[in-house]
Order: C-alpha cells, then structure tokens, then sequence
C-alpha cells in the first residue's frame, strides 16, 4: 500500500498532524492524589473501573487465586479501607486480595483493585509496615498512574501516526515500538509519587511513616538470600516486588519529606495484632503444588516424589519443577506430559514428545515398578540432555529433562541415574503424613539464641538465614525473653 505521505499534500499533512495534536490535548485529566495534570488518552476513571473488573479473574487466576481465611482478608481489608478513607478518593470502592502465593509481590489494577500475597505478608514485621504496603499501592490508584501509562501509549502511537503520515510506515512503526517502552512498568516518578502519597496516608491513619523504609530493607535482604541460594547473588533485583517497584530506601525518605509526613506521636505499628492474624499462615507451596523438602520434591495429591542431587536446588514452578546446580552448568526439569497416550514409553519417546529431536540409544527401562523409557538427545555441542519418560498410570506420564555442560556429564551420569531411580509412587499414609509449612509466633525464652530457635524451622543449612530475613534481623541480633519472632513450622 502506498503510505499516506505520498498521497496529501504538504500542508495536508500538517493539518492532519496538528488535528491528531488537538485530540490528544482533549484527553487530559486532573489525578486525584498528585492534582498533576496528566494525559489519560481518553481513559476515564469508570474505564479504568471497567479495565480492573475485567482483569482480576486473570490476576486471580494467575496467582492461584485468593488465600482461603476469611478472617485474615477481612483484617486486611479493614486496615486498607482506613487508608482510603484518608485518601483523595474516599467513595471509590476498593477491593483488597491475599493472593495464594508464595511469592514476595503486591501490585494494584485500576479501579482500586489491591492485591497483596501472602509471600509478602510472612515478611512484614507489624501492621504499620503491611499497612505501607497497601498505602503505596492506593497511591497509584489515587495518581491514575495506569490512565497515565495507557495515554503515554496513546500519546506514543500518536506520535507513531503522526512520524508515518510525514515520513512512512517505518517511522510508525517506531513510534509504536515507543509506546511499549514508555509502559513496561511504573517509573521511578510513579513510584515515587506513590510512595510520597502512601507516607501521607501512613501518617494521617496514625501508622509509623517510616514502616516503608524499613520495610522495603527487609524486602531487600529477603531478595538478596533467594539470589544467593540460586547461585545467582548478581541478580537480586530479579528475586522480588523491586523488579517492578524500583525504589530505594533515600528515595522513599524523599518522598516522605515532599509529603510532609511528619513523624506522628505515638505512631502505631500493632505488631501484637499483626503477628496474632498471621500465626498459622500458610508459607510457601500449598498441597495443590507439591512441596519442596530439602532435595526431594514431594506432592500429597498427586502421590509421587523424587529427589535431585547433592547441590542442586528446587524451584517450584506452575507448570513444572526445575532444579539447578550451583555452578549453573547442569539441571533437572520435570513436568507432566499429555493424557490418554496408550503406546510404550518408547514409542511416546521417539513419535510423541523427541519426535522432532535426534535421539540415539531409546532404552526401555522400569523404574520402581513403573513402565519408563530414556534416550539420549543429540543436541549442540559442548551440552548434553537426556529425556525420561515415566507412566505413572494409564492417563499420566511424568517426564525428566536432564541437561549438563559436556564437561561435567561424566560426573553427573550417576547422580542423575539416582535421581532417575529416586522417582516413585506415595502410599496414602506417606502422602497424608505431608503438611504444608506454616508460619508460627514464638515467645524468646531466657537462654535462647538465633541459632537455638532457628533450628526448630525445616530449611536445614538455610535455617538461620531465612530466620534472620523472616523477621527483618541483623547476624549481630541480641533476642530478649518475651520477644515475639516468627518461624516456620511443618
């Protein structure tokens, strides 16, 4: 096709520019919590309640859905509202989530949509620091910041137009490619904004201001200790809320200070009530998605556990585990194949899921009673994999990706084997003997030590790190006796 710019003239084209400019000018707005004047590209606040209904099936799909104590919500919920009722937009109806998660995030959805996991709760240390959390995620509400997003797309792809009405197709193109980029995820203004209208709303609901700050160290130390035991230290930043909040404790005292969220006397911080609503929570995995215990994965329903080798980790994911080496040469992946497949494990090797692979050395092999096959994936060199295919049952079959550097596939071929030969059926009694693990409140004792108390929590070697992080706590921490703490129990 031919682009318009060949076919107006050159004062047509600057007035098809300069209308394109007009209407952008007509979708403007005031936000609420900033009284900034932003640019929504046509988004009103009832679409933005529209666009928040319409997205949170998915949100609660994606995260497993809502955590199952009413009691919990409803105390969530209720400190949220206090919150909104000190913000700009008091009648807006929020809804406030605990998603059954484990992972450490909050976020909102336009229309006053706040979700919060209970990953993220187990780490706060009181309500004042659970509340900044919720405050911060109202302060993008009350700034419109997805209305500011979406007309920064608008705005982009304007621009996009108004380049490809002057200049071609091309220049459009990038125009819009400007667009995605401008609204990957919040800036650090956003951010920064919302912080400065959280600290407000802390401060006029009576709550310590500084919670956020502290809190957002611990969120930190808590990020660091994933990368860490990921054999991954140089990617904190991927491992929690900061990968798409990016903020920093100076940044946040800045935005307290723009606020005028001065110090409250006798501010509340409630860790009494706070840390008595979450004792018994659940922590980590639920049932539904098996459980990580040390080097075995076990799951309850499904009734089948394995165990990876010795200095490999787990990671349980939706769809799959996988298990990585600390050196990041070598890893496990395991997940579940298609139904109804009736053919040999061999023949499900080579014509169903290696069908478009090169595979060499098809073995049929049973493993703990159970019909299984392997072969050997001719893949690039200097990398080594294996498929193993397991049927559980006549509709279920387990498969095991395993993967290594060339170099090291000598050293792991017996590892890897005892993994193989680890996988098995649970008998009812060992699949009801599993328990999730939850968090529990524990009252220090005369004598007690970090190290004494952590080593009542099911992590191992990891047992005192993930004590010191759970309860924001430096190596040098002195316990008193009477002190609340949090552990994790089976």
């Amino acid at each position: 096709m031919f682009a318009l710019s060949a076919c107006l003239p050159r004062t047509l084209r600057a007035l098809a520019v300069a209308l394109l400019l007009l209407a952008m000018l007509g979708a403007c707005a005031t936000a609420p919590g900033t009284g900034r004047t932003i640019f929504t590209g046509g988004l009103s606040e009832q679409g933005e309640a529209d666009l928040g209904h319409k997205e949170h099936p998915k949100v609660m799909a994606q995260y497993g859905g809502s955590y199952d104590d009413p009691e919990l919500n409803a105390y969530i919920s209720s400190v949220g509202n206090l919150l909104v009722q000190t913000s700009e937009l008091p009648n807006l109806k929020f809804t406030f989530t605990i998603l059954d998660s484990p992972i450490v995030n909050a976020f909102a959805l336009p229309g006053g949509y706040i979700y919060i996991t209970r990953g993220l709760l187990a780490l706060a240390e009181n309500e004042a620091e659970m509340a900044g959390v919720l405050a911060h995620e109202i302060g993008h509400v009350t700034a419109r910041h997805t209305a500011e997003r979406y007309g920064q797309t608008m705005a982009a792809n304007v621009a996009g137009a108004g380049l490809g009405i002057l200049l071609g197709g091309p220049a459009a193109q990038a125009g819009g490619t400007l667009g995605a980029l401008l609204v990957r995820s919040y800036s650090r203004e956003q951010e920064f904004e919302a912080d400065m209208l959280g600290g407000r709303y802390l401060g006029r609901a009576g709550y310590d201001t500084q919670a956020m700050a502290g809190f957002l160290s611990q969120l930190q130390a808590h990020s660091r200790l994933e990368a860490e035991l990921a054999g991954q230290p140089e990617k904190a930043d991927s491992f929690n809320i900061m990968q798409t909040h990016p903020r920093t404790t100076e940044r946040i005292q800045r935005a307290l200070e723009q606020a005028g969220a001065n110090p409250v006397a006798d501010p509340m911080t409630a860790q009494d009530i706070y840390f008595d609503k979450i004792d018994g929570m659940l922590y980590g995995d639920k049932p539904e998605e098996g459980f990580i215990r040390g080097r075995e994965f076990a799951h309850p329903l499904l009734k089948f556990a394995f165990e990876v080798p010795q200095g490999f980790r787990l990671y349980n994911q939706s769809r799959r585990v996988l298990a990585r080496d600390g050196e990041g040469k070598a890893a496990i992946q395991f997940d579940r194949g298609p139904k109804d497949y009736r053919g040999s494990m061999s023949d499900y090797l080579t014509r169903v899921w290696g069908a478009r692979a090169r595979l060499s050395g098809v073995e049929a092999i049973t493993v703990n009673g159970l019909p299984a096959a392997t072969a050997r994936v001719e893949g690039r060199r200097g990398t080594d994999a294996r498929l193993l295919a397991i049927r559980y049952d006549a509709a279920t079959i387990y498969r095991f990706i395993f993967q290594s550097d060339a170099e090291r596939t000598a050293a792991l071929n017996r590892p890897f084997r005892e993994t193989t030969y680890s996988f098995r059926k649970l008998s009812d009694g060992e699949a009801a003997a599993l328990k999730p693990q939850r968090v529990r409140v524990y009252r220090v004792r005369a004598g007690d030590t970090p190290a004494g108390i952590a080593a009542r929590m099911p992590f191992g070697t990891e047992n005192l790190k993930r004590f010191l992080v759970l309860n924001g706590f430096q190596d040098s921490v002195v316990l008193r006796p009477g002190q609340a703490v949090k552990i994790v129990t089976e």
